[in-house]
């Protein structure tokens, strides 16, 4: 199914399921004017065609004691003498590391962008000079630390 071919009620239950993952299947039958048998087959199929990726709960980093964000690009050498692939090992090897939480291969000057979080500016310097600046594939790195949040959102618009 091409997003195209979402009608209107399946992007309620899309919207409403991103507001709150935890909605009973009656309760989100309610707020998109469904009974809840057509309701449950409507979200299994968009379980099934990959619309729902997953349902999670959203920890609060700042309360489990991660208090430092920052942007970090990454630049690679494109070959180096341990492998003749040192993009697919750095993005393997990324996989690893519990600072990163999202990592993107990017156009542009630089080859990846990633999101890390810490719990201070210690801890993300031993994580840049440890693992980061080790790495045999990377030749330059750029951070920069948030300062404050202004939106932040999982919710698309559908």
């Amino acid at each position: 199914m091409a997003q195209n071919e979402l009608d209107r009620i399946d992007k309620q239950i899309l919207m409403e399921l991103q507001r709150n993952g935890r909605l009973s299947n009656q309760d989100l039958a309610d707020r998109v004017a469904l009974s809840p048998s057509p309701c449950l087959r409507r979200v299994r199929r968009l379980e099934e065609e990959g619309y729902i990726r997953n349902y999670v709960a959203l920890v609060n980093p700042e309360k489990v004691g991660l208090k430092l964000l920052a942007y970090v690009t990454i630049r690679l050498n494109k070959i180096h003498r341990a492998s003749h692939a040192p993009i697919s090992d750095f993005a393997q090897d990324v996989q690893a590391w519990p600072e990163v939480v999202e990592c993107y291969a990017m156009s542009g000057d630089m080859d990846y962008l990633l999101r890390v979080q810490v719990e201070d500016l210690t801890q993300f310097s031993r994580f840049a000079m440890d693992k980061l600046m080790q790495h045999p594939a990377v030749v330059d790195m750029r951070s920069s630390f948030t300062l404050q949040r202004i939106k932040e959102t999982t919710e698309l618009s559908v």
